[in-house]
């Protein structure tokens, strides 16, 4: 599958899992910013970058704080085989680092 595509299903699905936990999700064109999601929720607002890799990790590059603007910033990364994980930024992200997606969104309300 080509590296775009792969990127575009792993974003899609991630914002539709924020979708039926009753989060409103604007997507960023493109690669325009530092995020690709902003999702808002009962006053809350997260901002999420979304990587996909089929190797077991993940070596990131991009901003690297915790908060952006304010607000908080993580960094979703879809592995293989459906398993996504959020983080804060840091330069390799495991399958066992940070949080399985629903569980963070469970944590988030």
């Amino acid at each position: 599958m080509l590296n775009k595509m792969k990127g575009y299903r792993a974003e899609r699905n991630i914002k539709l899992t924020f979708i039926k936990r009753g989060w409103k999700v604007v997507r960023a064109g493109g690669s325009l910013g530092e995020y690709d999601i902003i999702a808002f929720k009962d006053g809350k607002c997260i901002f999420v970058q979304i990587k996909s890799t089929s190797k077991n990790k993940f070596y990131y590059y991009g901003y690297m704080e915790d908060t952006y603007e304010g607000f908080p910033f993580r960094l979703a990364v879809h592995f293989d085989r459906g398993k996504t994980r959020i983080t804060i930024p840091q330069k390799v992200v495991s399958q066992e680092d940070g949080i399985d997606l629903e569980e963070f969104l469970d944590k988030m309300g």
